[in-house]
């Protein structure tokens, strides 16, 4: 059995819940934490279990795509059985599209997933186990890809996908922490083969980036998580400020009232209406472009046709049109 939980664990834990959960002492609903059998989520499942005793269910997604599957998911049954939490396994059938991310539609399809097992179970939210460093790399990550606020606000301790809260409580506690906690309690967990793999940026990152600022900047991993608050409260100003605007526009958005506003405004702007259209962010170089042909169109013979995502901004008339499909 493990020993005590380590007070920064408990106390982000209590933190997050203190912040984001419904006080009221008779909700019966049950905390689900996102189970893959790593360090990180079994130490998470310990502490949910000593804070919410009773009220803990544990959610494994199976994506088929390594050998080790099952070896992940006979070791989440082992620990559920000991802890006398109640498991729920699903598998997913994860297609990833010519061109697209086999990790990111990994993603998506485990967020789905999650979701609809937490639905089922009637849980209040699904707990996942991103802690300090998971959140410098992803900082890190973004910097290499040029990212803007959104990607350098990095990991948020909550939000909401498919209608179901998410909470990141560990997001203060260092990966050390952790492990050495496990360690000590003498409490097994899986180790993914595929962390190693430095073929994929974030494991150089892990592996090689990191250690090197840390052994320069020793407290680079706080900074690197002040700098994504940072940018997550700038990133919060900005929405803001995009929905006044779309207000002022219309949505559609209205080429003439549109082109009132400044460059920026409407890059933000266009940045947040594609957002919801399309699913899906334009790229700096499809923003830059849509802007141009924004600014060029002045009478009605001018058109606008530029591709985002899987389908197309046109104007129509003298509005903005997201097609998708196209």
């Amino acid at each position: 059995m493990a020993a005590a939980v380590p007070s920064e664990i408990w106390q982000g834990v209590q933190r997050w819940a203190e912040l984001h959960l419904p006080t009221d002492p008779t909700l019966s609903q049950p905390v689900a934490v996102a189970l893959s059998g790593g360090a990180d989520s079994v130490a998470l499942l310990l502490a949910a279990q000593a804070m919410w005793p009773g009220r803990v269910a544990a959610i494994h997604i199976n994506h088929g795509l390594q050998s080790a599957s099952q070896e992940f998911a006979a070791a989440c049954h082992a620990l559920c059985q000991g802890l006398q939490v109640h498991l729920s396994v699903a598998a997913v059938d994860v297609h990833c599209p010519q061109g697209a991310s086999l990790e990111a539609q990994a993603r998506a399809h485990r967020y789905a997933a999650l979701a609809d097992e937490a639905q089922r179970l009637n849980a209040v939210a699904v707990l996942l186990g991103h802690h300090a460093d998971d959140q410098a790399e992803t900082v890190l990550l973004a910097l290499t890809r040029g990212a803007g606020l959104p990607g350098l606000s990095a990991m948020g301790e909550r939000s909401l996908k498919h209608g179901v809260l998410f909470g990141r409580p560990l997001l203060a506690v260092r990966g050390a922490v952790i492990r050495q906690w496990l360690d000590a309690s003498g409490v097994s967990f899986v180790e993914d083969p595929t962390n190693r793999d430095l073929a994929f940026t974030r494991n150089r990152i892990r592996h090689r980036v990191l250690p090197t600022l840390e052994a320069e900047f020793p407290s680079i991993v706080a900074t690197l998580s002040r700098t994504a608050r940072h940018a997550a409260e700038a990133t919060g100003l900005l929405f803001e400020l995009a929905q006044d605007d779309l207000g002022h526009v219309g949505d559609p958005p209205e080429l003439k009232k549109l082109q009132s506003l400044p460059r920026a405004r409407q890059a933000n702007l266009l940045r947040h209406w594609l957002l919801s259209a399309a699913g899906a962010a334009p790229s700096t170089a499809q923003l830059d472009e849509l802007l141009s042909q924004v600014a060029r169109c002045v009478t009605r013979g001018h058109g606008i046709s530029i591709k985002v995502s899987s389908g197309r901004v046109e104007r129509v008339g003298g509005r903005l049109h997201y097609a998708a499909g196209l």
